[in-house]
């Protein structure tokens, strides 16, 4: 009887050990809690924008334009009456698809042509040269060009903005080809006679998913910069559909009047690029172990 509550009064330490862990744990990847939380609160939002209390985007009102923010119209309307905070939210939407949309077919195609670069030797130079001629041009100007030649709508954004971005994914990951070919393990695949596709999917491809992921996210949060920019100029989406450069582009005639039009777009596109960024920064943190503090 007397040695149940001893028993008993140890359990407390074993709580207080693993504590600290979780804590010291959130605390070193702040910035991919942050980013991560910041993007999946973006997506919800996108996701779930007709249940946020919105109302039809495209909805004209001559009648209700230009109306200030009230308890009826939370961002105020537009010199239309359409509802800015509903465009707002189903702006999201475009923004989000275009950025991932861009960053999984950039990351892809630009992986293969650093792959075939990289370690086929012969091609490298050739591969090279047009990669550093689509580098020569400024993206945003390469997609302007792309956009010219088609109609605007998300799937032609997507693909102009990809065009652009795979040389950036390409040369990054023909540079991490090229220091991971010289490597002894490597070599000793090569001397016993491994073929090459064995080798890099074996060897060469599982060393080039950290460093594709961080590229990944930089390129989402540039790709929805470049939409709001194409959009604004009137190169991008059709003015009918509701996305934050359009909103922007709208509004900016009106921005002594009603600067809120603006605002609101503008400002959930920098939490939203804010946060990729965070999430970017995050990674990198986590995946280089030369940054890392605990090795």
């Amino acid at each position: 009887m007397t040695n149940a509550p001893s028993s008993l009064a140890v359990t407390p330490p074993v709580a207080s050990k693993t504590s600290p862990k979780r804590r010291s744990y959130w605390r070193k990847h702040l910035s991919v809690t942050i980013g991560g939380g910041l993007v999946l609160l973006m997506i919800s939002i996108a996701i779930l924008a007709p249940l946020l209390w919105t109302v039809d985007p495209t909805a004209i009102s001559p009648a209700r334009r230009t109306r200030a923010p009230s308890e009826l119209y939370w961002f105020g309307t537009d010199m239309l009456g359409r509802d800015v905070y509903a465009r707002v939210i189903y702006g999201a939407r475009v923004s989000l698809v275009v950025g991932f949309s861009v960053a999984i077919l950039a990351s892809v195609i630009g992986l293969a042509v650093g792959l075939f670069a990289g370690f086929v030797r012969w091609a490298d130079g050739i591969v090279m040269r047009i990669i550093d001629g689509m580098m020569s041009i400024p993206p945003i100007l390469l997609a302007i060009a792309l956009m010219a030649l088609t109609r605007g709508s998300v799937g032609n954004v997507v693909i102009a903005i990809t065009i652009a971005e795979i040389p950036r994914v390409a040369r990054l990951i023909r540079g991490v080809v090229l220091s991971l070919r010289e490597q002894p393990y490597v070599e000793a695949a090569v001397s016993q006679g491994a073929r090459v596709p064995r080798i890099i999917i074996r060897h060469i491809l599982p060393n080039t998913i950290a460093p594709m992921m961080v590229q990944a996210t930089y390129i989402c949060a540039s790709a929805m910069i470049v939409e709001a920019i194409l959009s604004f100029i009137g190169a991008g989406v059709p003015p009918s559909t509701p996305s934050w450069g359009n909103i922007m582009a709208e509004g900016r005639s009106l921005w002594q009047v009603r600067p809120q039009i603006i605002f609101f777009p503008a400002l959930f596109l920098s939490i939203t690029v804010l946060a990729v960024n965070l999430l970017g920064d995050g990674l990198r943190d986590s995946l280089d172990p030369r940054l890392a503090k605990s090795l």
